[in-house]
């Protein structure tokens, strides 16, 4: 049996064929110093490396080197490794002498059904096609061939507004990691590392996420017993004073393999099963896993084979602003936008709707370069992977892919994030103001972006997007919205 080389988002048991399977872990400087990362998350990418190293003991091999290529000629015999997450680790293990690549693992789809799928279709590819056929492919919420609770999405019963009149939700917060003596030497490792001059960004702090698999366990069993029910109804729904609501803040957990998404998706199967947690909140979580997550992965790989053109061809032409890429949250006076930054700045996450709504929309709104935005969300959050943003972001939300999976960008207005969150009630800005001193920047940007995108023969309207574009000729001041967007420039609203 070869040893099994394991990067960092592979650290759980199913990475290896046999519990007592060789292996080879390599903490790599160079990774920390070929781009800046926010300090959390190289703590958090180091501290599981080195548990996992503890855990192993004898078993496995742990060199701290300059790059891979240094480890490898250290170790000097040949190693197997799964198929890595990105391109360029792909790449380099190609390149290397007396390394066997493996299929990958930590996904629910293999490579080879997700490609079989999409060549049939020969047209725009779909996460919701997709995810209903991986349900059907994996037996995952159905009863025969039909889903479980006679419907396919649930989404409707999922965009509940923030509870009002000051209350929280009834659950009980997550549980947090004990940090060690490995986070410790991580930690001092890391003030060393920029003394010699690697930057990082953001805040240090107290470690809020699992660096083991034990703790992702625990992290994981709790949230289906305790946060489930209530994940549901407000998963897409932002509060200023409860940055967690009901989320599994089990994302990194998954990204580093801690956790097989797979046993996941059957704990809250079962929990619907037993009657413990309403199908609304099973099926939502489980869409976040074997819909998204799947899904996105599988398109990284799947325009690298060139099936469909390149998602992140150039849209947009502006640079995002020292104030957002250094996470400079005092600067900004828009209550969400300020509240959303200083969460990325303090914790390296906040969940997914304030990514998407409030961070990736305004970013859509001025027309930052889309390739940035995603290495800025890569380096920036705890749970940050390439795959993911490049699909996500630039293809999804940046609609840098022209409608090739979503039929609109995601572009929202002022009274949307009203709508959806508390963040308006004390904001210097209205949010149902266009012009003036006042005007929701979220709102003149939304109409502006709409104006560009007609203005180029792009008009991507559906639903309520399409609504707004038909109001556009009847708004007499898109005019004087422009300019005002040009005097606000890349100032901090």
């Amino acid at each position: 049996m070869l040893r099994r080389w394991i990067f960092a988002d592979q650290l759980g048991p199913h990475f290896l064929d046999d519990p007592h399977q060789p292996v080879l872990l390599v903490e790599s400087k160079a990774v920390f110093r070929r781009r800046v990362f926010h300090r959390q998350r190289a703590h958090l990418i180091l501290s599981a490396l080195r548990h996992r190293a503890a855990e192993l003991g004898e078993q496995a091999i742990y060199l701290r080197t300059e790059n891979y290529r240094e480890a490898l000629r250290r170790l000097d015999e040949p190693v197997d490794v799964c198929h890595p997450t990105t391109r360029r680790a792909r790449d380099l293990v190609k390149s290397l002498d007396g390394v066997t690549m493996l299929p990958a693992r930590g996904f629910v789809t293999s490579h080879t059904d997700f490609a079989d799928w999409a060549d049939e279709r020969r047209s725009t590819l779909r996460i919701e096609d997709f995810y209903r056929q991986a349900q059907r492919w994996h037996g995952v919420l159905t009863d025969g061939v039909e889903p479980t609770g006679g419907h396919w999405n649930m989404e409707a019963h999922r965009r509940q507004p923030p509870p009002r009149n000051g209350t929280w939700l009834d659950v009980p917060a997550p549980p947090m990691p004990e940090e060690d003596e490995i986070d410790a030497e991580v930690r001092r490792d890391l003030d060393r590392w920029a003394a010699e001059g690697i930057r990082f960004v953001g805040r240090d702090g107290p470690r809020l996420f699992p660096a083991t698999r034990t703790e992702a366990v625990v992290r994981l069993r709790h949230f289906v017993r305790h946060r489930l029910p209530m994940f549901g109804p407000y998963a897409d729904t932002m509060r200023s004073s409860d940055p967690f609501m009901a989320h599994s803040m089990l994302s990194s957990s998954f990204n580093l393999g801690l956790l097989d998404p797979m046993e996941a998706i059957r704990e809250a199967e079962r929990a619907y099963r037993d009657g413990t947690a309403p199908l609304s909140s099973v099926e939502g979580f489980i869409r976040q896993l074997l819909g998204w997550r799947d899904f996105v992965w599988h398109l990284y790989w799947y325009f690298d084979a060139g099936r469909r053109p390149a998602i992140n061809r150039p849209t947009s032409r502006r640079s995002m602003p020292v104030w957002f890429t250094e996470l400079d949250a005092d600067a900004v006076r828009a209550h969400c936008l300020s509240d959303v930054l200083a969460g990325v700045r303090d914790r390296a996450w906040v969940h997914h709707t304030p990514r998407l709504t409030v961070l990736a929309n305004y970013a859509l709104q001025r027309g930052w370069r889309a390739a940035d935005l995603v290495d800025w969300f890569h380096r920036c959050f705890i749970d940050g992977t390439e795959w993911a943003m490049t699909v996500n972001l630039a293809g999804t939300n940046q609609y840098a892919d022209h409608g090739q999976m979503v039929g609109k960008p995601y572009a929202v207005n002022g009274a949307h994030i009203k709508r959806m969150s508390d963040y308006c009630a004390d904001c210097h800005y209205n949010p149902h103001q266009r012009l003036g001193g006042e005007a929701c920047p979220y709102t003149t940007g939304y109409w502006v972006f709409l104006d560009h995108e007609r203005t180029r023969g792009r008009s991507p309207g559906r639903g309520r997007m399409n609504r707004s574009l038909q109001r556009l000729d009847g708004l007499a001041d898109v005019p004087a919205m422009v300019a005002l967007e040009k005097e606000r420039g890349s100032s901090a609203p």
